[in-house]
C-alpha cells in the first residue's frame, strides 16, 4: 500500500502513522527521517541538505525531492510506503507523482484527518510542562490532580511560549493556506480520503482500517 498522511498540527497524525505501521509493517517515512537517514549515509544528496540546514535555510524543492526518490527506491519500500510530511506542495505533489510513474507505482489513498480548527486550537493551547521534571499534561485530556502543580515531583506546570492561543492561531492559518492546494491537488486525481478525526482514537484508526483492508 502506498500511502500519503495529512492532517493539520494536532490532529493526531503521528498517533494513527503508528497505529498504521504496528498493523501493516509499512514504513513510515517522514521528511525529517529522511533528511537525518540521508545525512547520517553522507550521500550527495543528504550532504547538500545539510548545507542548507546549517544555515537554518529551507532545503530546496529539488534536493527534497531527490532525497524522497533515494528513499522510495530502498528495498523496504518495495511493498509499500507511508508518506508523512511530504509533499507538502503542489510542485512537490507532482514531482512524487512522476518519481512513482518512473518505478511502477501509484498512490493508493491520501489519508487527511480532518478536525475542526476550534477543536485543534483546544487540543494544541492545553498543554503544560513541568518546570522542575519536563513531566507534559494536558488541561482537557490529561491534567494533573490539582491544577498547575506536577503530580510527579510537586513542580510549578507552565505553557510554552509556541503553544499560546495566538502562535497556535497562525500556526494553523500557515497550515490551511498551504495544505488546501494539495487537498485539491488529490481530490482531482481520485487519491484523497478524508477521516473524521474529532472521534475516540481507536475510531479514527478502525475508519482507516476498514480503507485499507480493500488494500491487502
Amino acid at each position: 500500500m502506498n500511502l500519503v498522511l495529512m492532517g493539520l498540527p494536532g490532529a493526531g497524525k503521528g498517533t494513527q502513522a503508528d497505529k498504521i505501521v504496528e498493523k501493516y509493517g509499512t514504513p513510515h517515512i517522514s521528511t525529517g527521517d529522511m533528511f537525518r537517514a540521508a545525512i547520517s549515509e553522507g550521500t550527495e544528496l543528504g550532504l547538500k541538505a545539510k548545507s542548507f540546514m546549517d544555515q537554518g535555510a529551507l532545503v530546496p524543492d529539488e534536493v527534497t525531492i531527490g532525497i524522497v526518490q533515494e528513499r522510495l527506491n530502498k528495498p523496504d519500500c518495495e511493498n509499500g510506503f507511508l508518506l508523512d510530511g511530504f509533499p507538502r506542495t503542489v510542485a512537490q505533489a507532482e514531482a512524487l507523482e512522476a518519481i512513482l510513474d518512473e518505478i511502477g507505482k501509484k498512490i493508493d489513498f491520501v489519508i487527511n484527518i480532518q478536525v475542526d480548527k476550534e477543536i485543534l486550537m483546544e487540543r494544541l493551547t492545553g498543554r503544560r510542562i513541568c518546570e522542575n521534571c519536563g513531566t507534559a499534561y494536558h488541561l482537557v485530556f490529561n491534567p494533573p490532580a490539582v491544577e498547575g502543580v506536577c503530580d510527579r515531583c510537586g513542580g510549578k506546570l507552565y505553557q510554552r511560549a509556541d503553544d499560546n492561543a495566538e502562535t497556535v492561531q497562525n500556526r494553523l492559518e500557515v497550515n490551511l493556506q498551504q495544505t488546501q492546494p494539495l487537498l485539491d491537488f488529490y481530490q482531482g486525481k481520485g487519491y484523497l480520503k478524508n477521516i473524521n478525526g474529532q472521534q475516540h482514537i481507536d475510531q479514527v484508526f478502525a475508519d482507516i482500517d476498514s480503507l485499507l483492508k480493500g488494500l491487502v
